[in-house]
């Protein structure tokens, strides 16, 4: 074993990252001079050489571009208007209507994205502006779907949620249920400060209904929304009935996405062409860091440093509870700067040898996981969700003024956070 080279190529790893050098560039870069300084340059050339294909070669990982083409093309071909007219319809009587309906419509997109950031970046051009024109406050509007656009991210299917079952080498169905429980808990959470700050603040958040919602009609609602529906209830219902495995429903997802759109005259050569490249650039994009994350799993193997930690770990004799709280604070002060895939890929090289040493359910932990780093994309001072929302929807508020907004929301997911540490169970509750 080699700890001490571990050590050093952690520290590097962390430097690179600090100087904003790309995380993918970071990665590949220490684990191959890391492994070359200890095997060789032979070794090392040839490791770089072959992950990149023993990595993408997987057939599970496959879905990831399938289930981005699918989320691509819905949102280009407008089918989440109709969710959120529809959720307008139905919730319109609520007080702060216009905010919950908002929630939903981001949840119903969260089953055709699965991403963070093109849920709020979708819902927010949409829903900002309308929620301003009703009376809401320019922050707290910001702030609603900025927070609604994190069950992008738990709500399947889940692109983060899948580059973890295969890391972490878990069934990505069960982590999807997992999520289910999860994206509904949190935007039930939502609404509940939603509705709180309705009656305390009714200045920023108006208690009745919206002028000119009672004129949309359920049956046009209903008609403008059944694309979104229908692809949502076939990817999902094949997926957790067995029909399709992963990988199968996001090429049936994007296929119908694509043949419905064509139905209702909404596909262009333009639109297919732009489509398509979005998904090969994202995709490029989240490959390589991971092909990164692989390498520097590899070289942690090699100088021991992922063994030296667990018995580290082990030799504190930390209870279980202060070990899952310290992973917490690390992933909640990650999420304040980094980006959710590069905090993600460069942590668990480090953490899952852990975690198995303690036998914790890796379907819990890795629904955890997302969570938190979704609570990083609307907290300060990187919430990438707050200046997506912020940059779409066209709105004079400062960006301090969406950040003290999302506080509510914040307090909402410690809440979350907090159920899932005391009844971990409630992951499983689907199987």
């Amino acid at each position: 074993m080699n700890v001490e080279a571990g050590f050093m190529g952690a520290l590097a790893l962390l430097l690179l990252l600090i100087l904003r050098v790309p995380v993918a560039i970071a990665l590949i870069l220490v684990s191959f001079v890391g492994i070359a300084s200890i095997l060789g340059f032979g070794p090392a050339f040839g490791i770089l050489q072959n992950t990149p294909y023993s990595f993408a070669s997987s057939w599970t990982l496959s879905a990831v571009p399938m289930f981005l083409l699918m989320g691509f093309m819905a949102y280009r071909a407008g089918f989440t208007s109709g969710l959120f007219e529809l959720a307008k319809v139905l919730l319109r009587w609520l007080p702060g209507g216009l905010a919950i309906s908002t929630i939903a419509a981001s949840g119903g997109f969260a089953a055709l994205s699965g991403s963070s950031i093109a849920n709020s970046a979708t819902i927010g051009r949409m829903a900002v502006p309308e929620m301003v024109s009703g009376g809401y406050g320019r922050g707290f509007a910001c702030a609603t779907v900025a927070a609604g656009g994190t069950l992008g991210a738990l709500i399947p299917p889940s692109i983060l949620m899948i580059v973890f079952g295969i890391f972490a080498e878990v069934s990505v169905n069960s982590i999807f249920l997992g999520g289910i429980v999860v994206g509904v808990l949190s935007a039930f959470s939502y609404v509940v400060v939603i509705l709180t700050t309705a009656f305390i603040r009714p200045d920023i958040v108006p208690r009745r209904a919206e002028p000119g919602e009672s004129t949309i009609k359920l049956g046009v609602a209903l008609r403008n929304a059944w694309p979104a529906i229908a692809l949502a209830g076939c990817v999902l219902g094949g997926l957790f009935t067995g029909i399709f495995t992963p990988t199968e429903a996001g090429a049936v997802g994007s296929m119908m996405t694509f043949v419905v759109a064509g139905f209702l005259g909404r596909l262009t050569k333009e639109m297919a062409w732009f489509v398509l490249s979005e998904t090969v650039l994202t995709t490029t994009a989240i490959f390589i860091v991971a092909v990164g994350a692989t390498m520097f799993t590899r070289f942690l193997g090699i100088t021991g440093l992922s063994s030296y930690l667990v018995l580290a770990t082990a030799g504190l004799e930390l209870t279980q509870l202060t070990q899952i709280l310290l992973i917490v604070a690390i992933y909640l002060v990650l999420g304040m700067f980094m980006e959710p895939f590069g905090a993600l890929l460069i942590t668990l090289p480090v953490f899952l040898p852990m975690i198995r040493a303690e036998g914790i359910d890796m379907v819990w932990f890795g629904v955890l996981v997302v969570k938190l780093l979704e609570i990083g994309m609307i907290t300060p001072p990187i919430g990438l969700n707050v200046f997506v929302v912020k940059r779409v929807a066209g709105m004079e508020a400062s960006l301090m003024r969406i950040f003290a907004a999302v506080v509510p929301f914040l307090v909402a997911d410690a809440f979350v956070v907090a159920c899932m540490i005391v009844a971990p169970g409630m992951v499983r509750i689907f199987g």
